[in-house]
């Protein structure tokens, strides 16, 4: 694809749609009925699993087993799990949610300083992907690269609030530091060496960036969606939600399920590129985001991927007569490519590949 510089409509902020007070929302937000949010789609005491992270350093082999064993079954069964204990400080949570909440309300001309292009969608977004006409999701973000150090640019992360930048650069750490960790208990747990998935990612030299999502206050949140239906296409994504608004929705058995966070939780879920790597042993499941009538909501989304020159494939011992490689070869760059155009898709990505051999 070729490198644009603009976009194919002029980019409206969600934002300002919500602040007119106007009771109904354009058009180009509404979604086909059979994509529009449900209410009450399944029953409420269904959630992703929780995991007590603090298991896998337990000095008894039985709990730390378990816990191994429970993040294999949330990887094979849930694609979607949320963790306690992760490491992260509480205030560390709280601030770095707060601080991004800060930013989307500073005013309209602080913010379009940093408004992004097609070409990097680094910096402050309202459309994914280059589809004219597509209908239009009701969010914007803040697109940032942390890793490989080559992309990372703090000219391009906010200046304001002033301790924005200092903020990030610490829980960016943390959440690396975390993605090591979980690509580590991964590798047990689908029987590769605990080093396997981590030198297949590209050892330290990664992909991490942060999408920050800002879901303003919608009129009318029974016609459009937060995020359209979509699978992540890297390799692990953890998401900072916000605890005091449901959004995200995760679809099991032809079902939406609500995720209602824990307190201080990160939400873990599996990409694309390790369903390839897995064999599809491992799930990279669709979701989506709903919005709400009363409330705005923000989350983070960071994304923890393979250094996006290598070539992923299925791991050679999880390939046999009985479980054949089910994906091609492809460098996380060609398969961001093979996506790029397209925006959320409504299914499982990934799984588009297999017929494309």
């Amino acid at each position: 694809m070729a490198c644009p510089c603009d976009w194919p409509e002029p980019v409206i902020r969600v934002q300002s749609l919500s602040e007119s007070g106007k009771p109904l929302i354009p058009d180009r937000y509404i979604k086909p009925p059979p994509d529009r949010p449900s209410v009450d789609s399944h029953p409420p005491d269904i959630n992703i699993p929780l995991i007590d992270l603090a298991g896998l350093k337990n000095d008894d082999p039985a709990v730390r087993e378990a816990t191994l064993k429970e993040i294999s079954v949330a990887c094979r069964e849930w694609g979607f799990f949320q963790v306690i204990n992760h490491g992260l400080m509480p205030e560390l949570i709280d601030g770095t949610r707060e601080i991004w909440r800060e930013f989307f309300h500073d005013s309209m001309e602080m913010k379009q300083k940093y408004a992004n292009s097609p070409k990097t969608y680094e910096g402050y977004g309202s459309r994914l992907g280059l589809q004219k006409g597509a209908i239009l999701d009701w969010s914007d973000y803040y697109f940032l690269h942390y890793l490989p150090s080559s992309l990372k640019d703090h000219n391009k992360w906010p200046e304001r609030p002033s301790s924005l930048r200092e903020v990030v650069e610490e829980y960016s750490k943390e959440i690396v530091r975390l993605g090591r960790d979980l690509l580590e208990v991964f590798s047990l747990n689908l029987g590769l060496r605990d080093d396997y998935l981590h030198n297949r990612f590209g050892g330290d030299d990664i992909g991490a960036c942060l999408r920050v999502n800002f879901y303003p206050k919608c009129p009318q949140p029974d016609l459009t969606l937060g995020l359209s239906s979509h699978s992540d296409p890297g390799g692990i994504t953890f998401l900072l939600p916000d605890e005091n608004v449901s959004g995200l929705q995760v679809r099991r058995d032809e079902q939406w399920i609500t995720v209602k966070p824990a307190r201080h939780a990160i939400i873990v879920n599996i990409g694309d590129q390790l369903q390839v790597l897995s064999n599809a042993v491992y799930k990279s499941v669709e979701h989506r985001v709903i919005v709400n009538q009363n409330k705005e909501r923000v989350s983070l989304a960071y994304f923890y991927n393979p250094k996006s020159d290598l070539l992923i494939h299925p791991a050679p011992t999880l390939v046999t007569p009985e479980t054949p490689a089910l994906y091609p070869s492809m460098t996380f760059d060609e398969y961001r490519l093979f996506l790029r155009t397209r925006g959320p898709q409504g299914k499982s990505q990934v799984e588009s590949l297999k017929s494309e051999e």
